[in-house]
């Protein structure tokens, strides 16, 4: 529950004492967290404006229906840090998109039961393999990052003695 100060009233602590509710104090500030989350909101208000934009017509409740669509979307790209998509790292395989069962592609014509098995079981032997390379991935990633954001940094070395310029 939130802290707020509406919390700490003396009614309301006696109403959870009546009935022995158990009230669990938590902070709901964790600033890498929030800015993760700020990130993906923003992605999936990028990916919704152009879906559901409509000048003549009220587009209040599109987003309602346009939402799993988009979602869906951002767990099947591939990110440019690992080289994966997230539906990847968390099952272990691709998913197969609704358009091509729609549309009945190479893939879904092909699809054969018994080599599907034998795939799956090679897949499971190189899940490991393929979260180990989307690590290494992900480092190469931060590190030209990183490299980009410190391209005009000029080290400086100061040894004992040395007089330094403070401000006040």
């Amino acid at each position: 529950m939130d802290n707020d100060t509406q919390f700490t009233r003396k009614k309301f602590l006696q109403f959870c004492d009546e009935y022995h509710i158990r009230i669990d104090w938590a902070v709901v500030v964790h600033t890498r967290m929030n800015k993760q989350v700020e990130c993906i909101n923003d992605m999936v208000l990028q990916c919704l404006k152009p879906r559901i934009f409509n000048r003549l017509n009220k587009f209040r409740e599109r987003w309602v229906t346009e939402l799993p669509t988009v979602l869906w979307s951002l767990r099947m790209t591939p990110s440019r840090a690992i080289s994966y998509t997230p539906f990847f790292m968390v099952y272990g395989s691709e998913a197969i998109l609704l358009t091509d069962l729609d549309y009945g592609a190479p893939r879904v014509r092909a699809y054969n039961e018994q080599g599907a098995k034998a795939s799956l079981e090679d897949a499971m032997d190189q899940l490991d393999e393929a979260r180990d390379v989307s690590l290494l991935c992900s480092a190469k990633y931060q590190q030209a990052l990183c490299r980009y954001h410190n391209h005009q940094v000029r080290g400086r070395s100061f040894n004992v003695g040395d007089l330094v310029l403070r401000l006040v």
